[in-house]
C-alpha cells in the first residue's frame, strides 16, 4: 500500500490504495474465478510520458503526464484526463480502476482508463496550456481511438483542452475524428447536456434514494461541498426544481452558509462576477472543511477527494451522502459512516452521468446523428434511476451498503465478460 505521512498525521491515502481497498472489501465474499479477481487488481496498461514544451517565455520544460487501462474487456477504454500540480501514477491508477466499476454498474460498453498530466492549469497561459495538450497527445496517441481509448475532460480540463485532443488526433490521421473524445464543444461534435450531465445524475439517484428512505427533498437542508460545474448544477436543481434548502456551499476559497438556505440563483451571479461565493452577503462565512459538518439532511461532497476522513466523519450530520466527487470519503470514514448508519450513495454510481453522457456523445459522433439536450437528459435518467434500483436492490437482499453494493455489481459484470471471452492464448 502506498501512502505519505507526516509526523503526528495519520498516512494519506492514494487513489490507489482507496480504490483497491474497495475492490478487495467486495470482492471478498464473491465468487469469482482467482485468475479474474488476479487480474483486476492490477492495471492492464501504462503508459508513462515525459516531453519538453516551450514556454512563453522561451524556456523549456518537462512534463510528466500518464495514460492508463485498467481493463478493456468491456469495450473501448473510457476515462477523464486531469491536469493537476500533486498528479501521481498512484492517482491515475486510481482513478482507472474506478472507471471500470462506474462504466459497468450503469451499463456501459466501455473499460475503465485514466490520463493526465502533472502541472497547474491555473499558472500555465492559453498558449502554454495549448502546447502541452498537444505534445501529450501526440506521446499517447498510440492508446487514442474511437475503438480503442477515448478521453474526456476531468480536473483541470475541460471543452476547450477537448477539442485540442480532437485536433490533434485528427491532423495526425489526416481526417476529421469526432469521436476520439468526449465532453468537446457541441460545435465539433459534443453532445448537448454534457456540461451538466454528472451533476443532473446525482440529483437523479437522489431523488430515488430519498423516495426509499423516506426523505421528503422539498425543504430539506442540503450541502453542497463544491461548486464547480457539478456541485453548482446539483445546487441549483435542487434549490430551484426540487424545491431543498441549500444551506451551505464553498470552493477552493472558502464557504457561505445560511440555517433557512441560500438564494442559490443570488449565489449563481455572485460567483460569476467574483470567481468565488466567498463573501456572498446571503449568508455567513464558513470555511471549507468547517462546511462538511453543519446541520443538514444531505451533504453532496462536489469538490475533491479525501476530504471526509477519519477525523470528521463523527462530526458529519448529515443523513445522506451522495458522492459527486472522486473518492470524497476514505475507507475509514466510509466505516465510521456505515456504522452510524448515514446512507452514502458511492461514487461509480452517484457521478456516472457524466460518462453515461459521454457514452451518448461518442454513439451520436459515430452516427453522425445528434439529439436534443431534452433526449440526452431524458435517456441519462433511465440510466441512472435503473441502475440505482438495481444497485439498491442488490444491497437490501445483500445486508450490504449501497457502495459494496455497486461494486459487486460492476465486478460480477466484468468477471461475466472474461468468462464468455475465456483467456487467451
Amino acid at each position: 500500500m502506498t501512502t505519505s505521512k507526516s509526523p503526528g498525521r495519520p498516512a494519506k491515502r492514494t487513489m490507489w490504495d482507496i480504490a483497491s481497498h474497495f475492490y478487495a472489501d467486495a470482492v471478498a465474499d464473491m465468487a469469482v474465478h482467482p485468475g479474474v479477481r488476479d487480474q483486476l487488481r492490477e492495471p492492464q496498461r501504462v503508459l508513462n510520458v515525459s516531453f519538453p514544451v516551450k514556454m512563453d517565455d522561451g524556456s523549456v520544460r518537462m512534463f510528466t503526464g500518464w495514460r492508463v487501462h485498467h481493463n478493456i474487456v468491456r469495450g473501448p477504454a473510457k476515462g477523464g484526463i486531469r491536469y493537476a500540480p500533486g498528479l501521481t501514477l498512484e492517482d491515475v491508477q486510481g482513478l482507472a480502476m474506478m472507471m471500470t466499476w462506474k462504466t459497468a454498474v450503469v451499463g456501459l460498453p466501455f473499460g475503465g482508463a485514466k490520463g493526465g498530466v502533472a502541472c497547474d492549469p491555473h499558472r500555465l497561459s492559453h498558449d502554454e496550456l495549448e502546447r502541452i495538450t498537444r505534445r501529450y497527445t501526440l506521446e499517447i496517441i498510440p492508446l487514442l481511438g474511437p475503438e480503442r481509448d477515448i478521453p474526456a475532460p476531468d480536473m483541470g480540463t475541460d471543452e476547450r483542452v477537448m477539442a485540442w485532443i480532437m485536433d490533434t488526433y485528427s491532423l495526425v490521421k489526416g481526417y476529421s475524428v469526432p469521436a476520439v473524445v468526449t465532453g468537446k464543444p457541441v460545435a465539433v461534435g459534443g453532445s448537448h447536456g454534457r456540461r451538466r450531465a454528472t451533476g443532473r445524475g446525482v440529483v437523479f439517484v437522489l431523488r430515488e434514494l430519498a423516495e426509499r428512505v423516506g426523505l421528503d427533498l422539498r425543504g430539506a437542508r442540503v450541502a453542497v461541498h463544491g461548486f464547480g460545474k457539478v456541485g453548482s448544477t446539483v445546487a441549483y436543481m435542487l434549490y430551484h426544481v426540487l424545491g431543498s434548502r441549500v444551506v451551505a456551499v464553498c470552493d477552493s476559497r472558502g464557504g457561505v452558509y445560511h440555517p433557512d438556505g441560500l438564494d442559490i440563483l443570488d449565489l449563481q451571479r455572485y460567483k460569476a462576477e467574483t470567481g468565488s461565493v466567498v463573501g456572498f452577503p446571503g449568508g455567513e462565512a464558513v470555511s471549507s472543511p468547517e462546511m462538511l459538518t453543519v446541520p443538514c439532511d444531505v451533504l453532496v461532497p462536489a469538490s475533491v477527494e479525501c476530504v471526509i476522513t477519519e477525523e470528521n466523519a463523527d462530526r458529519v450530520q448529515a443523513r445522506v451522502i451522495v458522492e459527486a466527487a472522486n473518492a470524497p470519503l476514505t475507507p475509514e470514514a466510509d466505516h465510521i459512516l456505515r456504522e452510524r448508519g448515514v446512507a452514502v450513495v458511492p461514487d461509480v454510481l452517484a457521478n456516472a452521468g457524466g460518462v453515461t453522457v459521454s457514452y451518448f456523445e461518442w454513439v451520436q459522433d459515430l452516427q453522425s446523428f445528434f439529439w436534443t439536450e431534452e433526449e440526452v437528459t431524458q435517456q441519462l435518467k433511465r440510466v441512472m434511476t435503473r441502475a440505482f434500483d438495481r444497485v439498491y436492490t442488490l444491497a437490501s437482499e445483500a445486508n450490504v451498503s449501497l457502495r459494496t453494493a455497486a461494486y459487486r455489481l460492476a465486478i460480477s459484470r466484468v468477471a461475466t465478460a472474461y468468462e464468455l471471452r475465456g483467456f487467451y492464448p
